[in-house]
């Protein structure tokens, strides 16, 4: 507490903004673009809304570079093992995004 002008004042505590962790899991050529087979991104949560898949990769490309953008790009998405289409699609604290690139073969 401090006193301002004779009155008690409180500060209020400055609280981390809340954040969402979200473990993403790199395979075949988006490995090899990202450097790592997985990771957890810490992403800000949104005021308003929820944090979406779109923000998870934009999180993922800031960590990992313009290579992995390449690859996302042309790659499909699983959110807890469902396939994903949509990048506004809402991702909650503790899910696990797959980035799947195309895969060769028969």
């Amino acid at each position: 507490m401090s006193r301002v002008s004779g009155s008690i004042s409180e500060s209020p505590a400055e609280a981390a903004p809340p954040t969402l962790a979200v473990r993403v899991r790199y395979f075949a050529g988006a490995r090899a673009a990202a450097g790592t087979t997985e990771e957890t991104l810490h992403l800000a949560a949104p005021a308003a809304g929820s944090a979406t898949v779109g923000d998870v990769l934009t999180a993922a490309v800031s960590a990992r570079g313009d290579q992995l953008a390449r690859v996302i790009a042309a790659s499909s998405f699983l959110l807890d093992g469902t396939a994903v289409r949509d990048r506004g699609t809402a991702v909650a604290d503790g899910q696990e995004l797959d980035v799947l690139p195309p895969f060769a073969g028969g």
